[in-house]
């Protein structure tokens, strides 16, 4: 009897053998290697900060080796630190964002061939010289401004808003050109206060700013610029008038820190950097990400919209939100055309 239990276990491990030298000679799978470079600064609260939520869900889910670079908001060293970071750094994929990097990126993707990069909110051109090797993402931030003027048009009760921009760029103007249509959409008679800050990290002038707008009437500003939108919030409190957030639902994130300044903000318009990160690092991750092209992703994408937190929900009168759920329809399906800054 031993004989031949013995005899099976022979035969048992001659099949076995085989199968475990197998599996012992699949390679590990690697981690893919992140490098994340960032013009700016952590810590807006909106723009910046949503790449990184982004990139940071994409580690929890897929194990990534992340690098974060901030070269800070001189431009002046962007340039430098870019060339540096691309030739130097170890990484798989590098991921910077904002029209001020696509020619930047343009060089420096042609010098890397054997790299991957992907910008976000701007776009390579594809047409000068050979940019196989980059997959860029757009926003049609018009349509999200869009929203955000039907509702500032709908909620204003002084007939007086504005928008706060950086600077006065293409993109930013997008925004701006969104937001009157909007708001005329619904308030044809409607007063739109514009004003351009030119700086991303200045938040003693956009509040200064928001301050001179609340005080010519506007009971609503809707900024578009970045860590100086903050100040806007600040000026609104102080003020007892409201405030539009960017980027991120920014009520939420001011929350955590100022629960009080969070009241002052209606709703944002959300630009989801963060979701349009995960979703191309796991198409990059799947080998279908398409590099070589650029993409642009609106309200029926999910790429942009209207933040619609409990601050949201508990200001916003019933008739409004069925307008703004309306009006998303109709941008998604089509019969609303949002005009755009974009030639």
């Amino acid at each position: 009897m031993r004989r031949k239990l013995f005899a099976i276990w022979i035969i048992v491990l001659i099949f076995i053998a085989p199968l475990c030298t197998c599996y012992s000679d699949q390679p590990e799978k690697k981690a893919v290697k992140v490098v994340h470079f960032i013009n700016g600064a952590q810590g807006d609260k909106s723009f910046f900060d949503s790449a990184v939520r982004g990139i940071a869900e994409a580690d929890a889910n897929f194990q990534l080796e992340v690098e974060t670079i901030e070269a800070g908001y001189n431009s002046s060293s962007w340039k430098p630190a870019l060339v540096d970071a691309a030739a130097n750094k170890d990484y798989d994929i590098m991921i910077v964002g904002t029209y001020s990097m696509a020619e930047l990126l343009k060089d420096v993707a042609q010098k890397h061939p054997d790299k991957r990069f992907i910008i976000y909110d701007s776009a390579v051109n594809y047409t000068k010289g050979n940019c196989s090797n980059v997959y860029s993402i757009l926003y049609r931030q018009n349509e999200g401004a869009y929203l955000a003027g039907v509702y500032a048009g709908l909620m204003t009760k002084s007939g007086i808003i504005g928008i706060l921009g950086g600077q006065n760029t293409t993109i930013i103007n997008d925004f701006v050109i969104g937001y009157e249509q909007g708001a005329r959409s619904v308030r044809p008679d409607i007063e739109i206060m514009v004003a351009y800050a030119e700086s991303w990290n200045d938040s003693a002038k956009g509040e200064a700013q928001a301050k001179e707008m609340y005080g010519e009437g506007a009971d609503i500003v809707f900024q578009a610029a970045g860590t100086t939108g903050l100040g806007v919030f600040k000026a609104a409190q102080q003020l007892d008038k409201y405030a539009i957030g960017v980027d991120s639902d920014q009520a939420l994130i001011i929350e955590m820190t100022d629960p009080e300044q969070a009241k002052h903000i209606l709703t944002s318009m959300t630009k989801n950097v963060d979701s349009s990160l995960y979703r191309a690092l796991r198409l990059y991750i799947d080998g279908q990400l398409p590099f070589g092209q650029a993409e642009t992703l609106g309200i029926k994408e999910n790429g942009v919209g209207l933040a619609k937190s409990k601050y949201y929900e508990k200001v916003t009168p019933a008739d409004v939100k069925a307008k703004i759920n309306q009006t998303e329809i109709d941008i998604r399906d089509g019969r609303i055309k949002v005009e755009t800054a974009f030639k």
